[in-house]
């Protein structure tokens, strides 16, 4: 008889703990969404699309100014990437 009510209890204990965390879960999704919105950035893109862009202008522009072996290293990164993804696509 013991036996039983101590199985029920923690029967009962665990499905609290469960519900608990089944809120939680739920909850932590909700405030994901906030962040993980892609129609949210998709949209402010869009609207601010030559902002953005003359940002990245300004931005190596001023590299280009300051620190002209960085801009190199950059270019020669992205460089290698797509020689890379293009051999990739080949051998495929």
């Amino acid at each position: 008889m013991e036996t039983i009510d101590i199985i029920k209890k923690e029967n009962e204990e665990l499905k609290q703990k469960i519900m608990f965390l089944e809120n939680e879960n739920i909850e932590l999704k909700n405030h994901l969404k906030k962040y993980t919105n892609g129609n949210n950035n998709k949209r402010y893109y869009e609207k601010n699309k030559e902002k953005i862009k003359d940002q990245g202008a300004n931005y190596l522009k001023k590299l280009a100014e300051e620190n002209p072996e960085k801009l190199k290293e950059y270019r020669r990164n992205a460089y290698l990437k797509r020689k890379e993804k293009i051999q990739n696509e080949i051998s495929k």
